[in-house]
């Protein structure tokens, strides 16, 4: 897969707030401010570099995954993909990674829905919807 398959790299990026953040915290000392500076030019870079590896690691993860008919990119076409492109010693963090991201979707609280959180029945709701409804046409016949 090449890079025209994705529109090119050149509307590929990352978002720069987020990286300079990365960076501050990589470059920070023990008193919390950052030892060096990072030039804007090399975050550039550094984005660049990103974007590139991103892109070649999603390439060969589809390509492994398209061979095992699979269309779905999994876990295991990533850890495929970086020891086939010579990165085994990223595996290890990036399975790591990945547990520790699936483990905090587990636990995550569950999105209430607007009608679990108002503590009324169904037939409650309703009553008052219609209520509304009522009101809202009551108001609209007496403008007209």
């Amino acid at each position: 897969m090449s890079d025209r398959e994705f529109g090119g790299t050149d509307d590929l990026s990352l978002p720069k707030a987020t990286v300079q953040k990365i960076i501050n915290e990589i470059l920070a000392s023990p008193d919390s401010e950052p030892s060096l500076a990072f030039g804007k030019d090399a975050r550039d870079l550094l984005i660049d570099c990103c974007v590139e590896f991103i892109t070649l690691i999603s390439s060969e993860a589809n390509d492994i995954a398209e061979k095992d008919s699979k269309k779905t990119i999994a876990t295991e076409h990533i850890d495929k993909a970086l020891r086939e492109l010579g990165f085994p010693e990223y595996v290890r963090e990036v399975l790591a990674s990945a547990g520790e991201m699936k483990e905090s979707l587990k636990t995550r609280e569950k999105k209430t829905s607007k009608m679990d959180q108002s503590g009324l029945t169904q037939e409650e709701l309703l009553e008052q919807q219609q209520a509304l409804f009522r009101s809202a046409t009551s108001k609209f016949n007496q403008e007209s």
